[in-house]
């Protein structure tokens, strides 16, 4: 949310308010600095503020705000932005209050996936979201968005306030933005169905952001699509075919746009056209960090969003990647075992490190199975199994006795 006008990068204040009902409250706000520094701001300051519900004028109180300010001025901060959401009053109050531009965590991501987004359908979701975010918080904000002349409705009359020609403004744009989408999501649902015809096994890699699904996808592919280590590397889904063996017709593996906590909701409404490659998938590649230490967090919230877009029943492999990561004494006993879900089903699990290639054909060959429809956990007796989840990652070392 780099308010200045310069390359440099916009100094930050990060706040978290912890009102003892989130088990997942990120009390160190790391995964925030990461979302500022993938949008391009430096943090100088981390607030941790702990109250038993929001304030309805500045959500932290007016003590706290006090502390904020201070600590803006003193750090020539540019920006303060919330882990929490805000609504548009608290929003518009706390930039009164402070002096700087406030922003929360859905504004954060939504403008680094404005940056991010390449393809002509990715550009129009990113759009959508953001105007639907930002129509609730019209605050004279919207003199960049040129106003059509000639159309019936157009134009209000010379009593309309400013606020009303505004939200008409956006309104129209986000009517013709849904119509742009609806056309490219028939044409993907041609291309689809096309693929469809062939008869190859469609695979889709899901995960939370940064657990290296792109590195993944191109070292099972040969793709060359963009990685690095950062949030939201890939946005724009991307599908190549995936040799899988001699003997075997192969098989179709999409890349898809990683998830992450409290993904804004509107977002993923936005996204489902990009997001209906895993819908349509016979199996899922679930990719996990198994070095990070929120991974059960993580694990949870891509399958909470799996089940937002009717994806949970959908097979699942899930692969523990970075195995390149885990010390010696943490490496799994075998590269191929079950696991439990979250959700309590068994599936089965392969270890890999995308980076040194290891796991990778253990990872073919399941697909291969997958592909002529054999039962994937057939072979693994009920002793091999792993216990459950919160049981196996509290262990330590974790994946190994």
């Amino acid at each position: 949310m780099n308010p200045t006008s310069n390359t440099d990068p916009a100094r930050v204040v990060l706040v978290g308010v912890d009102f003892g009902r989130d088990p997942d409250f990120d009390d160190s706000l790391d995964e925030l600095a990461l979302l500022a520094a993938t949008a391009g701001d430096v943090a100088v300051a981390r607030v941790i503020a702990r109250r038993k519900a929001p304030d309805a004028a500045l959500f932290v109180g007016s003590g706290k705000a006090e502390e904020l300010k201070a600590l803006v001025l003193g750090e020539q901060a540019e920006a303060v932005l919330f882990d929490q959401a805000l609504s548009p009053i608290q929003q518009r109050n706390l930039e009164q209050f402070l002096g700087v531009p406030v922003s929360d965590r859905t504004a954060l991501i939504l403008e680094i996936f404005a940056q991010r987004a390449r393809s002509h359908e990715g550009k129009l979701q990113v759009e959508l979201a953001q105007l639907q975010y930002l129509a609730t918080r019209l605050v004279r904000r919207w003199s960049h968005l040129e106003r059509q002349r000639g159309g019936i409705g157009t134009r209000g009359g010379p009593g309309e306030r400013q606020m009303e020609l505004d939200r008409r403004m956006i309104d129209e744009r986000i009517k013709q933005l849904k119509i742009r989408l609806h056309k490219v999501e028939r044409q993907r649902n041609t291309q689809r169905k096309a693929r469809a015809r062939g008869g190859q096994l469609r695979v889709s890699l899901v995960g939370y952001t940064n657990a290296g699904k792109s590195t993944l996808f191109n070292a099972l592919t040969k793709a060359g699509s963009y990685a690095a280590d950062q949030l939201f590397a890939t946005l724009d889904t991307t599908t190549r075919a995936l040799y899988l063996g001699d003997g075997n017709s192969g098989a179709l593996l999409s890349d898809t746009v990683g998830f992450i906590r409290d993904l804004p909701h509107k977002l993923v409404e936005a996204f489902k056209a990009t997001l209906q490659e895993a819908a349509d998938a016979h199996v899922l590649l679930h990719v996990i960090d198994c070095a990070s230490p929120k991974l059960l967090e993580q694990w949870q919230e891509v399958e909470r969003v799996l089940a937002e877009i009717d994806c949970a029943d959908t097979p699942q492999i899930v692969v523990f990647n970075k195995l390149d990561r885990l010390a010696e004494i943490e490496r799994p006993r075998s590269l191929v075992d079950a696991v439990q879900r979250p959700d309590g089903r068994r599936v089965l699990r392969v270890f890999v490190s995308a980076y040194s290639g290891e796991g990778l054909p253990e990872l073919r060959a399941a697909l291969a199975r997958a592909a002529v429809g054999e039962d994937l956990l057939a072979g693994l007796s009920v002793d091999a199994l792993p216990p459950p989840m919160e049981l196996l990652l509290t262990q330590v070392p974790p994946f190994n006795d």
